[in-house]
């Protein structure tokens, strides 16, 4: 009878120890399945601040490269954010760790929302300044090609009047003459018999030209395209002349009837031929002539 109860109440402890086992055994499991329905929504969650950080640091992307000058403050910004996003790659996928990195997110966002306000206000102004910047730049460049213009047409009125402030000459003759001891002179026309060519011309009345002692170049050419009298050269500029002879006279701004003698080459006669007589005022010729001696 005894051994039937103590085999009874072992039986009782085994089928509560059985529950027990069984009860634990479930609470486990259902322990372990809730641990990683959490873990895959925290690591779920993780994965969405780290998406609204990488959006964030694009909008500052964007924000830094539309400025042609770098905003400090932007770029300041846009380093904390990309050190939030390296330090949350490699943190623990836990609540609390989470709730730091979310709330250092939400403290970025406001501090971005104040950023990115600036700088559009700034990019309003920029904008401003830059359509006012290119208002300006075009009424200068008005302003430049008026004064160009007027710079053209100062430098050709300038032009004109130094043209016409120069001394100019009217009804230059060449001619032979033949000189007697008595110093008479007789024109010819015969190369055997001339003595010296004699280059006459009247220098014109001009208002523009300041009275006083003045000068011309005479340069006589014969057949042979030999330079007359002295050949003698001077330069204006770049320019080189060949001279006759300098004819100097006090101009008293009016007309004034001048005359010149030109030997020959050496004591050379004068060869037959065509003659050509030019007057230059320095560089400029102001007048030209030909005779011919038989």
């Amino acid at each position: 009878m005894e051994n039937n109860k103590s085999s009874m109440g072992l039986k009782i402890g085994l089928g509560i120890a059985l529950v027990l086992f069984l009860a634990t055994g479930f609470y486990t499991m259902n322990l372990y399945k809730t641990t990683n329905e959490t873990q895959k929504e925290l690591s779920e969650e993780k994965q969405l601040v780290m998406n609204d950080l990488n959006a964030m640091a694009k909008q500052y992307d964007v924000a830094i490269s539309e400025n042609k000058v770098a905003n400090k403050d932007l770029i300041e910004a846009r380093g904390r954010i990309q050190s939030l996003i390296d330090s949350l790659k490699i943190s623990e996928t836990n609540v609390k760790s989470l709730w730091k990195y979310k709330s250092q997110y939400l403290s970025l966002q406001k501090e971005m929302d104040v950023l990115m306000a600036q700088n559009d206000s700034l990019r309003v102004s920029n904008s401003y300044l830059a359509t006012s910047l290119d208002s300006t730049r075009v009424r200068l460049e008005e302003r430049s090609m008026f004064s160009d213009s007027l710079l053209v047409q100062n430098t050709a009125l300038a032009e004109v009047v130094e043209n016409a402030s120069v001394l100019g000459t009217v009804g230059l003759k060449g001619f032979g003459v033949i000189e007697r001891t008595s110093g008479k002179l007789i024109p010819t026309e015969r190369a055997s018999r001339t003595d010296k060519i004699r280059v006459c011309f009247t220098v014109a009345k001009n208002k523009l030209v300041q009275s006083g002692d003045q000068e011309l170049y005479v340069q006589v050419i014969d057949p042979k395209n030999n330079t007359l009298g002295l050949n003698e050269q001077i330069s204006f500029g770049e320019k080189t002349l060949n001279y006759s002879i300098i004819s100097k006279f006090n101009y008293e701004n009016d007309n004034l009837n001048v005359c010149e003698f030109v030997a020959s080459k050496g004591s050379n006669d004068f060869a037959k031929g065509r003659y050509t007589v030019n007057v230059f005022n320095k560089k400029d010729l102001v007048s030209t002539s030909e005779f011919t001696l038989k």
